[in-house]
């Protein structure tokens, strides 16, 4: 998921573009009814023309956003991501896809709705300061590594709410609850105010950084480059270097169209792209590739998976994702789910490849990052950690109008190794895009990377 952008999209979604009690009128026998997830902490009501999402603690019960039928069994959400459910040999068994995320979530239908479900929520700050504290304790996997007592967060705060607690005084506690997590995937929303961190000592990938730092590419590292293109509204950049060598630069995996725009139209765009770029002689003649990732704001996983099948011609497995599933035991996970990697049918480059990676290479462009880790092949990673966010976002709402959004997977690597907090470590340490380098016009990491593919003709 993009870096705040899309977190920020996400907690705009249209909640009530359905009326509820369509959304809550069972429909025949199918895919349509009550189901509960395993793990995420999510009930989902369908029929009537619509997918209601209702978001659950073992306390709470809040409706949450709706999504519009748009196929059998498939739902589209106001920001246009698409939503299949299909039933599996079981009836009362479904496995819930959507189409910008790798994975599925386990379905099990339930006799009706809850109960807790069926009746309003109340509406005092001190419920919504409970349904926040909850919902983090059930389902956010990294206290321990983060070094946060979540319970003595709870000791601490609670005590500072009361009936007559304004909004704003509610977001600035949950700020100071969370603010200490460090974790770019953890957002508070209340109007125009919002909270999201990063690990200290990085730099957020913000446009003006994207900006800066393509400029000083273009200018340093491409100067004697030939054949450089620009694709997906400048978010894809390609260029042969000197030597047979490709340089390709990703700032985010989405955002390619310059609007929001639905998956499909993004993927489009991809693969125009890599089509452009992976042509059949220049798979032939490519004796290293150069992907930069070290600012990149992170989007679709499945747009990485879509560039990692065609940098293969073996299939493999990127990673396996799980999440957490139990209210109260931390180390009970849902079945870890692999994500293969299978070689396109389209011309592709399986020879060496160098990733340039940094504190700036966030979210999906770390899961890209982790889905070439296993590559057949040989791949280095050069630069400095990435910046240690994975998982996809649960985003909650809250009862006075406040929106929260926190992680609950784990992305796990063969060895069953994860990466959050600290990030995936380079293999050859270099400086990235330091205040130093650019004043003495170096880029260590890319210089790196030549010497180090050339070498290996």
């Amino acid at each position: 998921m993009r870096l705040v952008m899309a977190v920020a999209a996400a907690l705009t979604l249209a909640a009530g573009a359905v009326p509820a009690t369509a959304a809550e009128r069972p429909g025949p026998p199918g895919t349509e009814g009550v189901w509960s997830t395993d793990g995420y902490g999510t009930v989902l009501v369908l029929g009537g023309g619509a997918l209601r999402e209702y978001q659950t603690t073992s306390l709470s019960c809040v409706r949450g956003d709706t999504a519009r039928r748009t196929g059998p069994g498939t739902y589209t959400t106001a920001a246009g991501t698409v939503l299949t459910v299909r039933t599996t040999s079981d009836p009362d068994r479904a496995r819930l896809t959507a189409d910008t995320s790798t994975g599925r979530r386990r379905l099990t239908r339930l006799p009706a709705l809850p109960a807790a479900c069926a009746r309003p929520a109340a509406t005092d700050p001190r419920t919504s300061f409970d349904i926040l504290w909850q919902t983090f304790e059930e389902n956010y996997p990294f206290f321990a590594q983060k070094g946060v007592d979540w319970h003595a967060v709870r000791d601490r705060y609670r005590p500072q709410v009361h009936r007559d607690t304004t909004g704003d005084q509610l977001f600035e506690i949950f700020s100071r609850m969370l603010r200490p997590l460090y974790d770019a995937h953890v957002v508070l929303r209340y109007g125009d105010r919002v909270l999201s961190e990063i690990r200290p000592g990085t730099a957020r990938p913000t446009p003006e950084l994207d900006a800066r730092t393509k400029e000083f590419v273009v200018a340093r590292d491409l100067r004697h480059a030939s054949g450089r293109r620009d694709f997906g509204a400048g978010r894809i950049t390609y260029a042969d270097l000197r030597g047979d060598l490709g340089y390709l630069r990703l700032s985010g995996f989405g955002g390619y169209t310059g609007e929001e725009a639905p998956h499909a139209a993004e993927r489009a765009v991809l693969d125009g792209a890599l089509d452009a770029v992976l042509t059949r002689d220049r798979t032939r003649r490519l004796r290293g590739l150069i992907i930069d990732l070290r600012v990149n704001d992170g989007g679709s996983d499945t747009l990485g998976i879509r560039i990692a099948e065609r940098l293969t011609r073996t299939p493999y497995t990127a990673y396996a994702k799980r999440a957490r599933n139990h209210p109260a035991d931390p180390a009970r996970h849902t079945r870890p789910e692999p994500v293969r990697v299978v070689p396109a049918r389209a011309p592709r480059y399986g020879g060496p490849v160098a990733v340039l990676t940094g504190g700036s290479t966030v979210s999906a462009g770390e899961t890209f990052t982790q889905a070439l880790l296993d590559r057949p092949g040989r791949t280095v990673r050069i630069g400095q950690p990435t910046q240690g966010v994975f998982s996809d976002v649960l985003v909650r709402h809250l009862p006075g109008g406040i929106l929260f959004a926190l992680p609950n997977e784990e992305y796990l690597t063969r060895t069953g190794r994860t990466f959050d907090g600290a990030g995936i470590p380079p293999q050859l340490a270099e400086p990235v895009f330091t205040e130093e380098e650019f004043a003495k016009n170096r880029d260590s990491a890319f210089d790196r990377a030549v010497r180090l593919l050339a070498r290996r003709r």
